[in-house]
């Protein structure tokens, strides 16, 4: 049965998944679905206009992206509880800055600073970490830690829109930064309790690895940018991350364009959830049995199908099938394409390239908003971008499947 494996995994390694699973729900603090639903709150305040709130959004996510290969790479320099645990401090004072933002240039550093701590390195540590640490279970191991992120997909815009009503977007910002607080420094330090029995573990596999020429292969992070198949794949890779993130950027911009009710679509963000669940398990079984290169080759069909069916959507029961293909994709997306680096390129160094991948993902995640946006203040249809995204993602899968038929140089 497909959740039995899963049950064993969880039972043999329940901390090192634990970690995970919670480093990957923090990260949602950064992420698009949350940020975005202050947005509305924030334009308001601020006075900004779409294409400047999607301007700002993208200079702190810009920022983000060029800092991450460097604050990225350190994940293979220090240990992993003091790494987190600095991570974890860093998203703590991005939360309790952003009650204190007083105008324009104060929220791209807040913006920054939530996009880097929760997108960028809470994500990063909680991939970089399973796929690091489980070699047969590399799969299964990625799609429960992603689990964390789902959980906040569903629960915490929810959470924050209830709040924002209450007590405003700055007081729950500050709100975030005491649970963050409280609650991740204690958790991490018991649940990486046993860091140093699995690290070592980890080291004596390399060490064997190298001896018996068994190792997939150990690149360093120069060797891959000589790799054309890492160009090929990163179009349709950055897809995801692109298309995603201006989608959840504008649901409410798109349910207005629609006339569609906003509480309608956050609404149907459980049933995105639900199906990213099934997604993430089902794609972790998928890589562990055929390998990531054969199930990444799939991952775009339902983003071209979600983009194309929000396109032509006028009917508000549309988002249902618009929020299960949506989830689809993520969920096999995730999954596949953080499985990838390790099966191309080795976990040897894995840190530093997948820190390569992250700042990439973070800055194709920073277009996408302000594409929406700056097509939106020009007047041009949401169905016509919609159709845009289809076609580019079209494009990238092509190229995905050309890149996996080349052989390493």
């Amino acid at each position: 049965m497909l959740i039995t494996p899963y049950k064993r995994l969880i039972i043999a390694s329940r901390s090192l998944i634990g970690f995970g699973f919670i480093m990957a729900l923090y990260s949602s603090i950064g992420q698009t679905f949350f940020v975005g639903v202050f947005g509305p709150q924030i334009q308001s305040e601020f006075r900004l206009s779409h294409t400047a709130w999607s301007t700002i959004y993208m200079i702190g996510t810009l920022a983000s992206a060029a800092v991450m290969p460097w604050t990225g790479n350190l994940i293979d320099r220090y240990r992993l509880p003091g790494y987190a645990l600095a991570v974890c401090g860093l998203m703590v004072c991005a939360c309790g800055f952003m009650p204190f933002v007083t105008g324009p240039s104060a929220l791209v550093l807040g913006i920054f600073l939530l996009r880097h701590s929760g997108q960028g390195l809470a994500n990063h540590i909680a991939t970089t970490s399973m796929g690091r640490y489980f070699e047969h279970d590399r799969g299964r191991a990625i799609a429960i830690a992603s689990l964390g992120l789902t959980l906040g997909e569903a629960v915490l815009p929810f959470l924050a829109v209830v709040a924002i009503s209450a007590v405003g977007w700055r007081w729950t910002y500050g709100g975030v930064a005491a649970v963050v607080a409280v609650t991740s420094f204690p958790v991490i330090l018991w649940l990486l309790r046993g860091y140093d029995r699995f690290h070592q573990d980890h080291l004596k596999r390399l060490d064997v690895g190298k001896e018996e020429k068994t190792d997939v292969l150990s690149w360093k992070r120069q060797q891959v940018l000589r790799d054309p198949r890492f160009y090929l794949l990163l179009p349709g890779i950055m897809a995801s991350s692109m298309v995603a993130t201006a989608f959840f950027f504008h649901h409410l911009n798109i349910a207005e364009a629609k006339r569609w009710d906003a509480s309608w679509v956050t609404g149907n963000y459980v049933m995105y959830a639900v199906t990213c669940v099934l997604a993430f398990l089902t794609a972790g079984a998928l890589v562990d049995r055929f390998r990531a290169d054969r199930v990444v080759q799939f991952m775009l069909i339902p983003l071209v199908l979600a983009s194309l069916t929000i396109g032509i959507a006028e009917n508000y029961l549309w988002v249902i099938p618009y929020m299960l293909l949506l989830g689809l994709h993520v969920g096999f997306a995730h999954t596949s394409t953080n499985a990838l680096w390790a099966e191309l390129y080795g976990v040897a160094d894995l840190g530093s390239i997948r820190s390569m991948y992250a700042a990439l993902s973070v800055l194709s995640s920073a277009f996408g908003p302000v594409i929406i946006g700056g097509l939106v203040d020009l007047g041009v249809p949401i169905e016509n971008t919609c159709f845009l995204f289809a076609a580019y993602a079209v494009l990238g899968n092509i190229l995905i499947i050309f890149a996996l038929r080349l052989k390493p140089q």
